[in-house]
């Protein structure tokens, strides 16, 4: 994606979530991050100072809430509240991955929280302006807001990628029945290629069982896409289950590498060829040494996200085709 450059009154900041990420956004704007001392109270409080004159200015602060969730939600809050009463004309909450969105809907009137809900109420009273952020789990979340949300996409990243790797045959595989849409919009894009469907059982929390596949992938190269990736159990047993009707090699996709729980191991002991993910949350040192596992940064796509939200011009055009 080519370089963009920096409208004169927006200023980026960040908190200590995705610092890597924060700073590659702004080089891609020939920015520098503002000043602002984000840290800790010795009772473990969240400590906020804006070192830098900030009124009127169209302001971005760069944070996911990955973990430590509440953290991090903490942080983005403070230093909106902060950059609010220093006056800052209009602040975009950049959240390149959105915690707590798995909970959007109560299923079967169970008796539990819509969190998505919670935290969009969260960021909207204590004056956020605008959201913008990477492949929401649902869709629909963007409606909880009372504020404008920009939901960009990785496919576009993660696509470009798929074209480089001479794929053999290759067939997009729907690691479940909810990302058939996902997954077929991949496989129109790469070519027009055929698409499989992995239907599993989910016992319980964060722990799959694959059943069968619909679809033939003996002999090909497959695909997996997600929109994120957790403990990796899904995956890696849906790898399995390729690799047993005869898959020849299999590559995950996926947007945001939330990697918690067993998922070091998980990915170790993995027939997965290759993981691809994207920056949206920074990967654990053990994560980074393994040698299936490699991420693509989204710094470009957001750069110029951010320099069309602040220029006025529109989101949806940079995913036309």
């Amino acid at each position: 994606m080519p370089e963009v450059l920096l409208v004169p009154d927006m200023k980026l900041f960040a908190g200590n979530a995705t610092p890597e990420l924060a700073q590659r956004i702004a080089n891609r704007l020939y920015t520098s991050l503002g000043d602002a001392a984000v840290g800790r109270f010795s009772d473990g409080e969240v400590s906020v100072q804006i070192n830098e004159n900030v009124r009127g200015g169209d302001i971005f602060i760069i944070q996911s809430t990955c973990a430590p969730t509440n953290d991090n939600l903490m942080e983005l809050v403070v230093m909106v509240d902060a950059l609010r009463r220093a006056s800052a004309g209009r602040i975009t909450a950049v959240i390149p991955y959105f915690g707590y969105a798995r909970q959007d809907r109560r299923v079967r009137s169970a008796r539990v929280p819509i969190t998505a809900k919670v935290v969009a109420d969260f960021l909207s009273s204590v004056g956020v302006d605008r959201v913008l952020t990477v492949d929401l789990h649902a869709e629909q979340i963007q409606g909880f807001f009372d504020v404008p949300v920009d939901n960009v996409f990785g496919s576009p990243i993660l696509l470009e990628d798929m074209l480089q790797q001479n794929l053999d045959n290759p067939i997009v595989v729907s690691p479940d029945i909810g990302g058939v849409v996902r997954a077929r919009a991949i496989a129109k894009l790469l070519n027009d290629t055929d698409m499989a469907i992995i239907d599993k059982r989910r016992p319980r929390a964060n722990v799959s069982q694959v059943m069968h596949i619909i679809g033939d992938v003996a002999g090909r190269d497959c695909v997996l896409v997600d929109d994120m990736i957790d403990t990796g159990g899904t995956l890696c047993k849906a790898a399995e289950a390729l690799k047993e009707r005869g898959a020849k090699r299999v590559f995950a996709y996926a947007t945001h590498p939330i990697f918690s729980g067993n998922a070091l191991n998980n990915l170790r002991n993995s027939v997965i060829d290759e993981v691809v993910v994207c920056d949206t949350i920074p990967l654990a040192d053990e994560i980074k040494a393994l040698p299936n596992v490699r991420t693509l940064t989204l710094s470009g796509m957001l750069a110029e996200a951010i320099r069309r939200i602040s220029n006025e011009e529109s989101i949806s055009a940079m995913f036309e085709h």
